[in-house]
């Protein structure tokens, strides 16, 4: 905790006060370029990768950079950030960005590393059918090459996800929205 004190610290002596008027203007609203749906891995910093300022990117993780299909009446963080990006900002982009080395696509594979974890291999069921392509399509991978393809293919499924989203559905009928797959290395 120590270290983020002192982050705090740092960040107000030598990044707000000498951008002082950038971060004024920020009071005023936001209109973010992108919503960037990525891993909750904390070395996935879409800020840093993209090298975006404050109220470049509206940002939402989960492990696994998981958008769950929408299901009428069920209300999720995820579904209400998509709406809200779409409708309520007016975004016109939206990236999934996975990751090589990811644990969430790890468990996909091997399902019994969350055996003792009901939630999150719950969770994980979303990227089901990516592990199902994986070894439907790359049953001659093994190793690294196959968690590549797994994470690849966890990217697809989640943008396959997106388009299950009325707001999505709608914005990419009118024109208005492109979907963009990504994964960082």
């Amino acid at each position: 905790m120590e270290k983020l004190i002192q982050g705090i610290h740092k960040f107000q002596a030598d990044v707000f006060a000498p951008r002082e008027a950038f971060f004024r203007k920020l009071v005023d609203g936001q209109h973010p370029q992108a919503l960037f749906v990525t891993c909750s891995d904390s070395r996935m910093v879409a800020d840093l990768i993209c090298q975006t300022d404050p109220g470049d990117l509206f940002v939402l993780r989960n492990a696994g950079n998981i958008v769950p299909p929408y299901a009428p009446g069920a209300a999720s963080g995820e579904a209400a950030t998509i709406e809200y990006a779409i409708r309520g900002l007016g975004i016109r982009n939206i990236v999934v960005c996975g990751h090589t080395r990811c644990g969430a696509m790890a468990a996909v594979a091997e399902p019994q590393a969350t055996a003792n974890m009901p939630r999150v291999r719950g969770w994980l069921e979303h990227a089901q059918a990516a592990g199902e392509i994986v070894c439907a399509c790359y049953g001659h991978l093994t190793g690294e090459p196959r968690a590549k393809v797994l994470v690849q293919e966890n990217v697809l499924t989640q943008l396959e996800h997106l388009r299950t989203h009325p707001a999505v559905a709608a914005a990419l009928a009118a024109g208005e929205l492109k979907l963009h797959g990504w994964v960082y290395k």
